[in-house]
């Protein structure tokens, strides 16, 4: 039988009972990795703990609270015995709202919650795991978006949220090295998530209540297609494995069916070399 990628491997995921950090928790335990799972959502924490009973414990809490991440790295070691590897994928969404629709008190506040929740809740992540992560020679892959890298797809304050996920892959990577390998991974749209508004905001939708959103997710890349969250578990199997990427540190996968508008093919006309066109075969 062969071995599979994450044979023994504990991961620490943040953010993992639904949508993508459930695709990574899934990969992963198929992959032969334990996994340690902080949500603030119970009920899909039940089901994944349902699911997965023998791999998978469960801690809940706010990622953006220190307590939280500071459980996640005790109950993890307490179970499994140490951390390989720390992926964070909690996130909320802006659902594309321009900042002069924003009255200042508002800005404020929903500036201060997308922040907390997508940018420092990897900063407290790291932070809490990363005596382990050195002790293991481990590596941390932080959850970004193709809004790291394009101004499109969400609004100013999701994608400034993103960008500052990228920033943190670049000067995490050189100060956890030579232990610690940091990396990320920036997803496209992707569907079958839980992604929720900003309750500062009043918002209740998650990105599924949106209308349409699959057919435009797959008009939106190369490959035609909307990918689901099992679609983009694998870069984070790559990243984690250190057989497989062993030397790959401050790097970010585009996991986003390639941006740009697909164009059109057809077939070239063949040249007569006698000069002119063929009216037609070879």
């Amino acid at each position: 039988m062969s071995r599979c990628l994450l044979d023994g491997s504990v991961a620490a995921v943040v953010g993992g009972a639904t949508g993508i950090g459930r695709g990574v928790v899934d990969r992963f335990v198929e992959e032969g990795a334990r996994v340690a799972v902080l949500d603030l959502d119970t009920s899909p924490l039940d089901d994944l703990a349902s699911d997965r009973p023998a791999a998978v414990i469960t801690v809940t809490g706010d990622a953006s609270e220190p307590s939280a991440t500071a459980a996640l790295v005790d109950a993890t070691v307490g179970a499994f015995g140490a951390i390989d590897t720390l992926v964070c994928c909690a996130g909320r969404f802006d659902f594309h709202a321009p900042i002069e629709s924003l009255a200042p008190t508002e800005l404020s506040a929903a500036f201060d919650e997308i922040f907390a929740v997508n940018v420092k809740s990897m900063v407290l992540a790291v932070r809490a795991a990363a005596g382990e992560l050195r002790r293991q020679h481990g590596s941390v892959i932080l959850t970004l978006s193709s809004s790291a890298f394009h101004p499109e797809g969400a609004g100013v304050l999701y994608g400034a949220s993103k960008w500052a996920g990228r920033g943190l892959v670049a000067h995490l990577a050189r100060e956890l090295a030579p232990d610690v390998r940091v990396n990320g991974v920036a997803p496209g749209g992707t569907v079958r998530t839980s992604l929720s508004g900003l309750a500062s905001l009043g918002e209740v939708r998650t990105v599924e209540d949106v209308p349409g959103r699959t057919q435009r997710l797959a008009a939106g890349n190369l490959l035609g297609q909307a990918a689901a969250p099992n679609d983009q578990a694998g870069p984070f199997v790559f990243l984690a494995s250190p057989a497989l990427s062993p030397f790959v540190n401050g790097a970010v996968v585009n996991s986003d069916g390639g941006r740009g508008d697909p164009i059109d093919y057809h077939p070239p006309v063949p040249i007569n070399t006698q000069g002119g066109l063929r009216a037609g075969g070879s």
